[in-house]
């Protein structure tokens, strides 16, 4: 089952169930989804991986504003944009523990010989190649930073 069907079938049951937070994200998704299809030289369907990367930017939208809420003090605003970043990654593959990518970053910067930070972009290049959809960008920096900078 595509993205698009398993979105429109989650929208069914938050009509159903009457929870407005998963309909917002829902709708949101679905919105997202139509408008990456429309885009002027858009292909007709989306490859898995470029629906990973919305999928990806939807959460990492939703966490960021959470974080600018809770440093206004604003944790009423916060709460929605968690829960709705929550239910969005459930359309994300199964997400790796912070040991696990440390294994790909270590491997990787063994396999290119990288030394210190000038190296950083290759490294990362191919660690997120790798880990597409499996680790957040902002994880996999700070790892490959304590590698290189050690």
């Amino acid at each position: 089952m595509g993205l698009q069907d398993q979105v429109m079938t989650e929208m069914k049951q938050a009509m159903k169930a009457k929870d407005t937070v998963a309909l917002e994200a829902l709708r949101a998704v679905k919105s997202a989804l139509l408008m990456a299809k429309t885009e002027k030289g858009a292909a007709t369907e989306l490859s898995e991986a470029d629906e990973i990367k919305l999928v990806q930017k939807l959460v990492k939208q939703r966490k960021d504003s959470a974080t600018i809420f809770t440093e206004q003090g604003r944790a009423d605003l916060a709460e929605p944009e968690l829960a709705q970043a929550a239910i969005i990654e459930k359309f994300l593959p199964e997400q790796l523990t912070e040991e696990e990518i440390e294994k790909v970053v270590v491997q990787t910067i063994d396999a290119l010989g990288a030394t210190g930070m000038q190296d950083m972009g290759k490294v990362m290049g191919m660690v997120s190649k790798e880990l597409a959809g499996q680790a957040d960008g902002k994880t996999i920096s700070s790892i490959v930073k304590a590698k290189l900078s050690s």
